[in-house]
């Protein structure tokens, strides 16, 4: 089991508390995770990624280990510490504007 933690608008869209585990079969990997939250919660399907591109949105962040994962490539391993359920995998609402 991970655990994870969705930016406000996501939880609130899917119903969900401030963290939420999730069981991932075979490597855990981005694309992994994403596959499995999107499958968990249909609502959250083209909020994380865009659906005809499946990659990250602008303005959505990933992270884990405090380390920004959101240009990696969605395929890597994550870090042994989210894998345990040590440490979290945080997706982040970005923040803009002046």
């Amino acid at each position: 089991m991970i655990r994870l933690v969705l930016p406000y608008h996501l939880r609130n869209l899917a119903k969900i508390g401030p963290e939420v585990e999730l069981e991932i079969t075979g490597p855990v990997t981005q694309r992994a995770v994403i596959d499995a939250i999107e499958a968990r919660w249909p609502m959250l399907r083209g909020t994380i990624r865009d659906y005809a591109t499946g990659r990250r949105r602008p303005f959505l962040r990933f992270y884990a280990c405090e380390e920004d994962l959101s240009n990696e490539d969605p395929d890597t391993p994550l870090p042994a510490a989210v894998v345990e359920g040590r440490e979290p995998y945080l997706v982040i609402g970005a923040i803009a504007g002046g």
